[in-house]
C-alpha cells in the first residue's frame, strides 16, 4: 500500500512538472534579453515588457484575437443560451435531431471544419475577413455553449420556479429574477470556455480569417525563426490574467459561503 502511494505521488509530480514546464520557460524567456532569437538565455531584462508592441504587428494582432473572441462569445453565449434552454425545459419536433447536431462540430476535426466553412464562404460569395472568421468562430463555440449551460439548466430545482408562479409572477419576471440569476453561473462559464477557445484558435482562423492578423496566426509565423520574446510576454500576462481571476472567484465564493454560514 505504502509503495502504491509513493508510486502515485511520483506519478503525479512528473505529471505536473510536465504540464507546468512549458508555462515556466513561457514566463522566465519573456524576460530574456534575445535580440533576433530567442531559443537561447542571454540575459535577464524588463525591456520586452515595457515594449511590447516592438515586435512587427503583435499587437495589432492581438487586439484582432481579443475584437473576434469577444464578438464571437457574445454571439454564442446568446444564441447557446436559448438553445440550451430550449432543448432542456421543452419538448418540441426534431429536438433528438437537434441535440445530436450539436455535437457535431465538436467531433468534427478543425481542418475538415476550417475546410469546410472556407468553401462554404468561398461559393456564398464571401471575402474572408472578420466577418467569415466571427462566423466560424461562433459556430463551433456555439455546442460548448449549449452543452455547459445545459448541464446547468437540468440542475435547476422547478419548485423554485414553481413558488415563483404562486406569488403572482408573471413569465418574464420568472425568468429574469429567478431562473436567470441561476444560470449566471454557467452562462459565465460557458463565455469564458467560449472566448478561450475562439482567441487559441489557429486552425478554423487560418482558413477563414484570409488576411486579417490574429495572435495564434503571428506566433505560426513567428516561430519558422524563433518566437519573439514580446509574445511570451503576451502569453505570461494572459496567464497570470487567468490565476488572478481564478483565485478572485475562489476568494469571493469562499466570503459569501461564509457569511451565508
Amino acid at each position: 500500500m505504502r509503495k502504491r502511494s509513493l508510486g502515485l505521488a511520483a506519478y503525479s509530480v512528473i505529471a505536473l512538472v510536465f504540464l507546468l514546464v512549458p508555462i515556466v520557460y513561457t514566463i522566465a524567456f519573456s524576460f530574456n534579453d534575445s535580440k533576433a532569437s530567442n531559443t537561447l538565455w542571454e540575459g535577464f531584462t524588463l525591456r520586452h515588457w515595457a515594449n511590447v508592441c516592438s515586435a512587427g504587428n503583435i499587437c495589432e494582432a492581438l487586439g484582432n484575437s481579443i475584437f473576434i473572441g469577444v464578438a464571437s462569445t457574445l454571439i454564442a453565449t446568446v444564441l447557446g443560451t436559448a438553445l440550451a434552454i430550449a432543448i432542456a425545459r421543452y419538448s418540441f419536433k426534431y429536438r433528438a435531431s437537434v441535440n445530436l447536431l450539436l455535437f457535431l462540430p465538436m467531433a468534427t476535426p478543425e481542418v475538415v471544419l476550417g475546410a469546410g466553412l472556407a468553401a462554404f464562404f468561398f461559393n456564398a460569395g464571401f471575402t474572408s475577413g472578420f466577418v467569415t472568421t466571427i462566423i466560424a468562430h461562433v459556430m463551433f463555440c456555439l455546442s460548448f455553449v449549449v452543452v455547459t449551460v445545459k448541464a446547468r439548466v437540468q440542475t435547476l430545482d422547478p419548485v423554485l420556479e414553481e413558488a415563483g408562479r404562486d406569488l403572482y409572477a408573471n413569465p418574464n419576471q420568472v425568468f429574469w429574477k429567478i431562473t436567470f440569476p441561476l444560470l449566471v453561473p454557467g452562462i459565465v462559464s460557458a463565455a469564458l470556455l467560449s472566448f478561450a477557445l475562439s482567441f487559441d484558435d489557429f486552425i478554423i482562423t487560418y482558413f477563414n480569417s484570409g488576411s486579417v492578423p490574429t495572435f495564434p496566426k503571428f506566433i505560426y509565423v513567428a516561430a519558422l525563426r524563433a518566437v519573439p520574446a514580446e509574445a511570451n510576454v503576451i502569453a505570461s500576462a494572459v496567464f497570470l490574467l487567468a490565476i488572478v481571476a481564478v483565485l478572485t472567484t475562489q476568494i469571493v465564493g469562499a466570503v459569501r459561503r461564509r457569511r451565508l454560514a
